[in-house]
């Protein structure tokens, strides 16, 4: 196992993956460090009913390279990381897990800050805030922000815009319909905007019992989770897990424009070179779903919600910048979010040392949001 896990460490570059358990609380944890070049990492706890650890070993991998290129994407001077537990949300949550999870993130120092993700929300992460510092996300009465979920979702919508006029020349979503996959808390934020916008909403997700309630508050059209990948639509908005573009859904896809808050949405990378093909335009998910990391960002500088909304309103321009890369290049859209990125991660490389009083800044914040309120 130990030969396995350093093999794909190198493989994706990461700097260090730690494993917690604990048997009487029903804990079993990994957190991932991908890239500490711009900062402490930061990245959601995902709580998911993983089939085996081999599973959940690949997902935190993959999600915390991901939160380093979107931290970067973004401009922001974070690092990425992330953090699996597995378990089932709907029926191993307790306080005790949490908390006991909170004392060993605190072991780490601050190398690695977490937040809420699939699987986790608000109240868990009050739990890991009453064993730890290290923790964004909590609610607005105790120094955080509160759920991100909304700035995700205006992050993506902002995205939208911009391949809408890419596509149709145009902005608008009027006469336009869009298939939303997950309808959680980012999903069905989406779909208030865009109802709000004049397009038309379909939407999936695997449990109907949720779909079935959300649909009844929001009024979408509600599709089998299986067929949303083949229904025409302008827009296909993944909003739950990874991987849903892959060799098997690439060639059912029937729309114009993949843009959603889903993290790795892509199976492989090769999977939006054949997108390109198909004449479909990606949206590179850590792009455009950057609004929530922006969002938690700003706890660690002193929190303003107006200044949350104008920087996950830059998505929009960050998003223009990937597009004008690609066509100049002759690429596709995530090469040129790749290219992007690791040009900005190569030239701050060597100046580590300049982000060493940013590192301090934060840290000294968040330790001092604990004196300003109380549990």
């Amino acid at each position: 196992m130990s030969t396995a896990v350093l093999a794909q460490m190198r493989e994706y570059d990461h700097e260090e993956v730690v494993f917690f358990q604990d048997k009487s609380v029903g804990l079993r944890a990994i957190v991932a460090i991908h890239d500490t070049t711009l900062g402490p990492a930061l990245g959601g706890t995902r709580m998911w009913h993983y089939a085996n650890e081999d599973e959940a070993l690949k997902d935190v991998l993959r999600l915390s390279r991901g939160m380093t290129y979107k931290a970067a994407a973004a401009g922001l001077n974070l690092g990425g990381g992330k953090a699996v537990i597995i378990g089932d949300p709907k029926k191993d949550k307790s306080e005790l897990l949490f908390r006991t999870y909170g004392r060993f993130l605190n072991s780490l120092n601050g190398r690695y800050i977490t937040a809420e993700d699939v699987g986790t929300d608000v109240n868990d992460m009050e739990y890991i805030f009453m064993e730890t510092d290290y923790v964004v996300g909590i609610e607005k009465t105790q120094g955080g922000s509160g759920n991100p979920a909304p700035f995700t979702s205006l992050g993506v919508f902002q995205a939208m815009k911009v391949c809408l006029h890419e596509v149709f020349g145009e902005e608008s979503f009027k006469n336009k319909t869009v298939a939303v996959q997950g309808v959680g808390q980012v999903g069905s934020n989406l779909i208030r905007r865009l109802k709000a916008a004049g397009a038309k909403v379909l939407a999936s997700d695997i449990d109907i019992e949720k779909l079935t309630k959300t649909q009844a508050e929001l009024g979408f059209e509600p599709v089998d989770a299986k067929a949303i990948y083949k229904t025409p639509c302008d827009i296909f908005a993944p909003c739950a897990m990874g991987g849903v573009v892959n060799n098997e859904t690439v060639n059912l896809l029937h729309c114009k424009i993949i843009a959603g808050s889903a993290n790795n949405q892509l199976e492989r990378p090769e999977h939006a070179k054949m997108l390109k093909e198909r004449g479909i335009l990606y949206a590179p998910d850590y792009v455009v779903n950057a609004g929530g990391l922006i969002n938690v960002y700003l706890e660690l500088e002193g929190y303003s919600r107006e200044r949350a909304e104008r920087m996950t309103r830059g998505i929009y321009y960050n998003l223009k910048k990937v597009l004008e890369i690609a066509k100049e290049k002759g690429i596709c859209t995530e090469d040129a979010t790749n290219l992007m990125v690791e040009e900005r991660l190569k030239k701050l490389a060597h100046t580590q040392t300049t982000f060493q009083p940013q590192r301090k800044t934060v840290l000294s914040h968040i330790h001092n949001r604990r004196k300003q309120y109380s549990l």
